[in-house]
């Protein structure tokens, strides 16, 4: 019953109209591709058809339409999938959140395949509620991993009328045959030297070996039926899509004949895409019915040339994955390398990300502990820091428009970073002047805007939620660390000598109780709980962080007025 009003809201939002073009409507033309004409984004991105960057040009001011490759729900998704998803997500985001562009994004499940029936076989269960099962998983590891939904999901099993329909047209056109078996082939043939757009025109990679095929690279649209196997009536008897034929009927019935981006992994291009964008031009006899195709990079197990795959056994699924690190963990593992670059996945990548994040939270507590003035430090050179923040926006959407460049991007909010901690560094004494909390407000809105516009909040965690739902249980805290900053001023304490050697010494008597303070703070680390010593106060904060990474981000501040 969904199926109508988005259909509708996609008319109106772009004039879609989701029956094909009449033959002759859509000018038939060579087999490079061709500038779309349109809305000029501003942004350029890598196209898989041309393997070059090209200007992002839509064919509707400010939307964008956008089909994925959703997956084949018949096990645990794993970090290979997140990955591509992921990327994805972020490059949407991008686009919707930093240059106005909404984006209308559909997605196919495949809930209908050799391997789910496979699975329902080994598992006794129908391949139905296989398919249910795990589409259920996927969603909810898609949420877990803060990966917005598309505008519309669309099962294959729910569209098999309209695939029926979009395979009959094809043959109408004359690019498809039927055997008499009852399997229906595309005729790759029939379109002449236009196949291979991603330059992978060889053999297809299925079913190489059928005597009923014209051509050894004909594929499937429509595969009889075996025994035991579900079915659906057809004019060729009863069976089931075949795999490419899925995307090309869904996606033109969301879009119609004309897509701006399609997007999935880079081991789709072909055949999968390959074949997608063959018979969706057939059917709409159009020479280039999606205008860019984007392919995110495989990834890897560190020292594995090969892909993290279900069929290879070498990978790890996102559950399990979630259990020791987070959601912003892996995105940030993401955004620092290019979303169609290879990326290894291995602890030391993740531990570069976990830093990564650290960094950025430990700077946006010291300039909150400054504004509040609770940090004491040197007078802030906010000159610097004004002009150190515009260059930083101006790179960043420099990157981004340069086909998502979100490592060169990650790198200017680092370096801004970088240098708002090198003038928040504590001092045991106020040194007076003037103070700049104006500065590093704005620098704490414009990282935490950038980083909420990537999918990232480094200043949430579970332990910070639990703890803003228990009043008591922060006050507690507060109270511990107020008495703690007390405690550890008393100690410090100066006291005056006759002795020029020992002038202005600590109180000898006094010193257990700084080392007591001191022990104090290490030992609620493992806890969660991190006590920050600015000067004579001191803040805290929750965290899940390991100590040897918190100690490599910052010297004890204990030490440095000790010394």
């Amino acid at each position: 019953m969904w199926r109508n009003p988005v259909k509708s809201f996609l008319r109106r939002i772009k004039g879609l109209n989701v029956r094909p073009r009449a033959r002759g409507s859509c000018t038939r033309s060579e087999k490079k591709w061709v500038v779309p004409t349109g809305f000029d984004t501003g942004l350029k991105t890598f196209n898989s058809l041309t393997k070059q960057n090209e200007p992002l040009i839509l064919a509707r001011e400010g939307v964008a339409t956008w089909y994925s490759c959703g997956p084949t729900v018949y096990d645990h998704a794993h970090l290979g999938h997140a990955c591509s998803y992921v990327r994805f997500d972020v490059l949407q985001r991008i686009l919707s959140r930093l240059f106005g562009i909404t984006v209308i994004h559909a997605m196919v499940i495949t809930d209908i395949d050799d391997k789910i029936i496979q699975r329902g076989w080994q598992e006794n269960i129908s391949p139905i509620i296989i398919a249910r099962m795990y589409e259920e998983e996927f969603k909810k590891d898609m949420m877990s991993l803060k990966v917005l939904p598309p505008a519309v999901y669309v099962r294959v099993t729910e569209n098999v009328p309209q695939i029926v329909a979009f395979i009959q047209r094809i043959i109408e056109n004359g690019n498809a045959y039927a055997t008499k078996e009852g399997d229906v082939y595309f005729d790759i043939q029939s379109i002449g030297d236009r196949y291979g757009k991603f330059g992978a025109a060889g053999d297809s990679q299925e079913g190489a070996g059928s005597s009923s095929k014209k051509d050894v690279r004909d594929f499937a649209l429509w595969k009889r039926s075996k025994p035991q196997e579900p079915h659906w009536e057809s004019p060729w008897g009863p069976g089931r899509p075949g795999w490419h034929i899925e995307c090309s009927t869904i996606a033109s019935s969301m879009f119609g004949s004309q897509l701006d981006i399609h997007s999935g992994g880079i081991d789709l291009a072909f055949p999968h895409h390959e074949n997608e964008v063959a018979q969706s031009e057939a059917y709409h006899q159009c020479d280039q019915w999606a205008n860019y195709f984007l392919h995110s990079g495989h990834l890897h197990l560190k020292g594995s040339a090969e892909k993290m795959s279900k069929s290879l056994k070498n990978y790890v699924t996102i559950k399990d994955f979630l259990q020791t690190h987070s959601a912003n963990e892996f995105r940030m593992f993401c955004l620092l390398t290019k979303y169609r670059s290879a990326i290894d996945y291995s602890h030391s990548s993740m531990l570069e990300a976990r830093v990564s994040l650290a960094t950025i939270s430990t700077f946006y507590n010291d300039a909150q502990a400054y504004i509040n003035g609770q940090l004491q430090c040197l007078p802030v050179q906010d000159g610097l820091l004004w002009e150190r923040l515009a260059q930083t926006k101006a790179l960043v959407m420099t990157a981004l428009a340069d086909d998502f460049d979100t490592p060169r991007a990650m790198n200017a909010i680092i370096d801004l970073v970088y240098q708002g901690n090198c003038q928040l560094q504590p001092v045991s004494r106020a040194a007076g002047g003037t103070r700049s909390p104006a500065v590093l407000g704005a620098m704490m809105a414009y990282i935490r805007d950038i980083l909420d516009a990537f999918g990232i909040d480094p200043f949430h965690n579970k332990e910070a939620e639990a703890i803003s739902q228990s009043g008591s249980l922060q006050a507690v805290v507060d109270q511990l660390t107020q008495f703690r900053s007390e405690v550890r001023a008393f100690a410090l304490t100066r006291q005056s000598t006759t002795s020029e050697k020992f002038q202005e010494a600590l109180h000898p008597d006094r010193i257990p109780l700084l080392k007591a303070s001191d022990d104090l703070r290490k030992n609620l680390v493992p806890l969660g709980v991190l006590i920050k010593d600015r000067g004579a106060s001191s803040t805290w904060e929750l965290t899940k962080r390991a100590p040897e990474i918190t100690d490599r981000m910052k010297p004890s501040t204990d030490k440095a007025v000790h010394g």
